[in-house]
Parts: structure tokens; C-alpha cells; sequence
């Protein structure tokens, strides 16, 4: 059976410092990975749109040399004919070596992986998981702070719906000495669910507040989301809760000075183009090392070695 990464917990924590490590070698020696992939064919299958991480994926594969194919909505597929989900990755797993899935449903990509013959890879299932936006996440934390342990981080926005806050709080829990600051309005808060499985289970300290410029002092990284439309089943409570949070550098004024900030993107107004200017922000950093990591992985599940 193939192997598949439906939730970023499918990796160990070494596996994940092995792909940290290669994707720094991939930054550092490019040409040396350039055929790496050579006749081997990624399938991008998006039925949700997306922007970073489906050109990221192709970006990573054609870097590696190989070729891509798929589709980037759901309605260019047979799927809008009434195709199954399993039956489209079937079908795809016969001409690709490696398929990344994105689904507006949580659990669909596990669900098709039962009927694939190659590796899959969850691109994002609705408000559940987005285990390779975690490890672009990691790496960037591992190459702003040269480590994964022993700092405290802030997410702060829609923490309900967050799949990227989901995937990296549980990534995070692994490693020591973590503290986890949750800013969100009521509605929003982090799911239960993720509380008791990644942080009570493991008696990590953790605070939750509604009130973001009362510890970002404390906050050596500050996570920010967007309030995200495509979630919601209420126009109103959309508009009512979407600039809870803006940050901009009159709020950044007593943060640390090697705060880090990051964000999944795509964002809309909760963080201002000023920011972007501050060195403290990192969120472009992210948007390169996804590719790299995305390399990585690539790399890992089709055993290929450098």
C-alpha cells in the first residue's frame, strides 16, 4: 500500500526534522534536486480553489523535474457529472505517481486514498487539516528561531474553522516547552476536541483571550488568520465577526523585537500592508518555503534519495 499524509501527526517527529533538513539542502544546493523527479508525474486535484498551495505543489514538482497534471475546480472534473471522489482519484491514480488532494469536506482525502494506487497527499480538507501548510509552517519557524521548542506562540483570528491552526497546534504539541496563546472572539474559539486531544491530554499551558494587544508582549510568534467566508452558513455573523483583528505596526509597538509573524494567506484586510514592510513579518518567508518543503515530501513518499 501506498503511503499517504492525511494529517501532519502521519509523520514522526523525526521524519519531520528529516524533511526540515532537506528542504534547508534544497535552499542551499537547487541543481542538486533538479532531475531528481525526472518521467514522474504529480496530479494536483483540487475541488476547492486555491492559489499557494496548488502552484506551490506544481512549482515543487516541475523544480524537481518531473510534470503535473489536474484539474483546479471541482466543476472541471467528472465529479460535476456525479462522479465519486473515490472513482476521480482511481481513475488519476492510474496515470500519476503522486496525487495532492484538496476537498471542501473534512475526512474526503482519507476517504479517497482507499481507493488510490499511489500516495496522496491532503492539500486541505475543509476546516480539518492542512498537514504540508504545517510544515511550511515549521519551517519557517525553524528557520526564524533555529528551532521548534521553547517559545510561546499566538493564533489569533478564526480558530474555529482554521484547518492551519488545527494541523499546527497538533504539530506543535510534540515538541517541549511550548505555550499556546488563543486570541479569537467567542465564536471562534479553538474546537474542543483539539483543546482535549493536543493540549489538556499533554498538560501543555495554554491561555485563550479576546483581546490581542494585551499579550502580544508575550508572543516571541504570532500566528494570524482570516475570518473565512467560504465557512460560514451566516452572511451576518460573517460580517459582524470578519475584522475582529486587523494588525497593523501601531499594534506591533510593544511586541518583541524578533517576533515573528506569520500568516497561511490568503489574507484580506486582518493584517495592513504596512506590516509587510516590518522586518518582523514572515509571512512572505512562508509563501518560498512551501515549495521547499513541498519538495521534501514529494521526495520522502516516492523514496527517491539525493
Amino acid at each position: 500500500m501506498p503511503r499517504n499524509i492525511i494529517d501532519v501527526t502521519d509523520l514522526s517527529v523525526a521524519e519531520i526534522d528529516e524533511l526540515i533538513a532537506t528542504a534547508e539542502d534544497i535552499t542551499t544546493n537547487p541543481a542538486k534536486y533538479q532531475d531528481a523527479c525526472l518521467h514522474k508525474q504529480l496530479a494536483t486535484l483540487f475541488f476547492e480553489p486555491s492559489t499557494r498551495t496548488r502552484l506551490s505543489f506544481e512549482s515543487a514538482m516541475l523544480a524537481l523535474g518531473g510534470s503535473v497534471l489536474g484539474f483546479s475546480e471541482a466543476n472541471s472534473s467528472s465529479s460535476s457529472k456525479g462522479e465519486t471522489v473515490g472513482d476521480t482519484v482511481h481513475t488519476v491514480s492510474c496515470y500519476a505517481d503522486i496525487i495532492a488532494m484538496r476537498h471542501p469536506k473534512e475526512g474526503a482525502p482519507y476517504a479517497a486514498a482507499q481507493f488510490s494506487e499511489v500516495p496522496i497527499i491532503n492539500a486541505g480538507d475543509g476546516g480539518h487539516n492542512h498537514p504540508t501548510q504545517t510544515l511550511t509552517d515549521l519551517l519557517t519557524i525553524h528557520r526564524e528561531k533555529g528551532r521548534l521548542d521553547g517559545f510561546t506562540i499566538g493564533f489569533c483570528g478564526d480558530l474555529k474553522f482554521g484547518r492551519t491552526v488545527h494541523s499546527l497546534v497538533n504539530a506543535l504539541s510534540r515538541y517541549d516547552n511550548i505555550r499556546f496563546v488563543l486570541v479569537s472572539p467567542e465564536e471562534l474559539k479553538l474546537p474542543r476536541y483539539v483543546k482535549e486531544q493536543s493540549l489538556k491530554s499533554k498538560g501543555i499551558p495554554y491561555t485563550q483571550t479576546t483581546d490581542l494587544e494585551s499579550v502580544i508582549s508575550q508572543l516571541d510568534i504570532l500566528y494570524m488568520t482570516r475570518v473565512q467566508r467560504e465557512r460560514f452558513f451566516n452572511e451576518e455573523d460573517y460580517l459582524r465577526l470578519k475584522d475582529s483583528y486587523i494588525l497593523t505596526p501601531e499594534k506591533l509597538q510593544n511586541a518583541k523585537p524578533d517576533l515573528s509573524i506569520l500568516h497561511p494567506l490568503p489574507r484580506v484586510n486582518e493584517i495592513a500592508v504596512a506590516v509587510d514592510r516590518d522586518p518582523r513579518a514572515a509571512y512572505w518567508k512562508q509563501v518560498k518555503n512551501g515549495k521547499f518543503i513541498r519538495m521534501a515530501l514529494i521526495l520522502k513518499l516516492l523514496d527517491i534519495h539525493v
